[in-house]
């Protein structure tokens, strides 16, 4: 279960195979923003049609009205577990998941959202608890409820309250998970371009090196404030005892650039020095 959806593993009877099947939690059934999130990821996801997102099979309403859509079932991990058991010290994760694993893992979701920003969309919400790793090195990138659609507009516009726990994806609000967005949907601005899901995306590569978040805060407040007004720590700084290579880290530190013009200006641009390292 999460904020807003429950799923469940299911078996369907036509085609004889295991699926996922997501739906609403029931208070929300009838939740306009919700209801429109749910279809929005539904759609998105089959759209996008990419090997980095989930095959979705099946969008309806079940008997008593409540809508669901039925996924391929993905056997794997998301990404937040294997960095925790990593920070853990888990030894069966250090063998499974070194640097060079986890940099791959980096490299399949960032040609996941360079296609995905070709088909004029923008995730918003991209998080190591919505990239899920598979068997057999296959990457996924999931949850694209809060995505931005060229050409549609978004879904909520609620502001962001003081109170929200800033590890969750806040219901009924436009912008994703307070701990991984970027300045710029912490401020609200009104325009966003592919360059918040960089800036996301370089979070995510601070954790992999550090084995730690880079935002602080009790609270959705707390975080922005930190954030929007306090400098970034260098990933060498965070983890001195990491063997972090420069190479990463001069990556991670453009892509976490807290002005959006000084970021890489696409994800292929952040994907080729990944590439460089993770070849060399």
């Amino acid at each position: 279960e999460g904020g807003t959806a429950k799923v469940f593993s299911c078996f369907d009877e036509k085609l004889r195979r295991t699926v996922v099947y997501k739906t609403l939690h029931d208070p929300l059934r009838d939740d306009e923003i919700e209801t429109q999130r749910f279809l929005r990821e539904a759609r998105v996801t089959a759209n996008i049609a990419h090997p980095g997102t989930v095959p979705l099979y099946e969008l309806g309403r079940d008997r008593t009205g409540n809508l669901f859509f039925t996924m391929k079932h993905v056997r794997g991990r998301d990404l937040r577990s294997i960095i925790e058991a990593l920070r853990e010290g888990d030894a069966g994760t250090q063998a499974a998941f070194p640097l060079t694993a986890l940099i791959d893992v980096l490299i399949r979701v960032c040609e996941t959202m360079a296609h995905a920003h070709t088909r004029g969309v923008i995730h918003r919400d991209l998080k190591p608890a919505n990239i899920l790793v598979g068997q057999f090195g296959v990457t996924y990138v999931i949850d694209w409820g809060l995505a931005k659609v060229w050409g549609e507009p978004d879904i909520a516009h609620s502001e962001m309250g003081h109170d929200e726990d800033p590890a969750l994806t806040p219901v009924g609000r436009r912008y994703g998970t307070p701990f991984y967005m970027a300045p710029e949907l912490a401020r609200g601005d009104a325009h966003i371009d592919a360059r918040a899901d960089v800036f996301s995306l370089g979070n995510i590569l601070f954790e992999i090196l550090t084995h730690r978040q880079l935002l602080t805060g009790e609270t959705a407040k707390e975080v922005a404030d930190n954030l929007l007004n306090q400098p970034l720590p260098k990933p060498t700084e965070a983890a001195p005892d990491n063997n972090i290579p420069p190479a990463l880290e001069t990556i991670c530190l453009r892509a976490l650039e807290k002005a959006a013009k000084d970021r890489y200006p696409d994800v292929q641009s952040m994907m080729e020095p990944l590439r460089d390292y993770h070849s060399a």
